[in-house]
């Protein structure tokens, strides 16, 4: 009886472990999907739907895409545009919403900007390149008042962590960066002027659209639905107790390397980004947003399609 019941304990683990499913999530070593990746692994989220993540670390973007394209992660974390682009080169790749968070233009507190119009003249930091989606949207703007902020202002473009320390050195007037520097800003003395998100609404996004997603290989998704759909589950989980466990986030403080106000800030700003819209809302408004991004970036932003492709967002078969 105790060998029949040793055995039996056995099998069972092998059974389950048979049915865990690995997915290789492929990010940047220090970028804030680990927040919710720690999260769901911390949790054992994963294995509550019968998948295990393991986490592969890359340096860049460009490496976590390239390890995309060549088959040696499963999900990454990147924009639809990109999705759409690569899909109207033969990729079969497939987005699924993750984050709405974005950056916002950032000044100091009291100083005298209160509105794009008043950017005339200053400097300005701008995380990324000229064809940063967050800078075109503001351009794009800008535009319709009247204003050329390229053209009117002396423009530092590099890398976002120089920024945000330049613009706390006080060499900026102005900085547009990405969302979690953003955020730790407005803990250290700075305010935003306006968001990528309300100026992409002011363009014509009927609501906060999702920038950031959860990107896969159609093939890959069609051979794997248990995997793929235990780990969007897996996310949904995780994402409902960052938006309502202030405990969860107090422990996950050494991943995100803050604490006081500034952990309260990168909180309350993640929180804003969780998505809650359909597919489809998402997906109208991406579409709106990329005509818009085909006119202001041209061929050298989104390639030769000036529409966004289709089967770029999702659905289960």
């Amino acid at each position: 009886m105790a060998l029949l019941f040793t055995l039996s304990i056995v099998c069972s683990g092998t059974a389950s472990g048979l049915a865990s499913e690995t997915i290789r999530v492929g990010v940047l070593k220090f970028g804030t999907v680990n927040w919710e990746l720690d999260t769901i692994k911390h949790n054992k989220l994963d294995e509550k739907y019968g998948v295990h993540v393991d986490v592969r670390f890359f340096a860049g973007e460009e490496a976590t895409n390239v390890a995309m394209l060549a088959g040696d992660v499963d999900i990454i974390v990147s924009d639809w545009l990109w999705v759409s682009r690569q899909r109207a080169s033969g990729e079969d790749l497939a987005f699924v919403p993750y984050s709405s968070s974005v950056g916002a233009l950032m000044v100091r507190d009291g100083s005298p900007i209160k509105s794009l119009t008043d950017l005339k003249g200053k400097k300005i930091g701008i995380a990324g390149g000229p064809l940063d989606k967050s800078w075109l949207l503001i351009q794009g703007l800008a535009k319709r008042q009247s204003l050329d902020l390229a053209a009117q202002n002396d423009i530092v473009f590099g890398a976002p962590p120089l920024l945000a320390e330049k613009a706390e050195q006080n060499e900026l007037d102005a900085v547009l960066n990405f969302w979690n520097l953003c955020a730790r800003l407005e803990a250290n003395g700075f305010r935003r002027v306006i968001s990528t998100s309300e100026a992409a609404k002011a363009l014509g996004a009927t609501g906060t659209a999702s920038a950031l997603g959860y990107i896969f290989h159609d093939k890959w998704a069609n051979a794997h639905p248990a995997a793929i759909a235990g780990f969007i589950k897996a996310s949904r989980d995780a994402k409902a107790l960052l938006g309502s466990s202030d405990a969860e986030w107090q422990r996950l403080a050494p991943v995100v390397k803050a604490e006081g106000r500034e952990l309260d800030v990168l909180r309350d700003r993640y929180r804003e980004g969780i998505p809650s819209r359909s597919v489809d809302a998402e997906q109208a408004d991406a579409e709106k947003l990329y005509a818009l991004l085909a006119e202001l970036g041209g061929s050298r932003l989104v390639g030769p399609a000036v529409t966004l492709a289709p089967g770029t967002f999702w659905r289960a078969q």
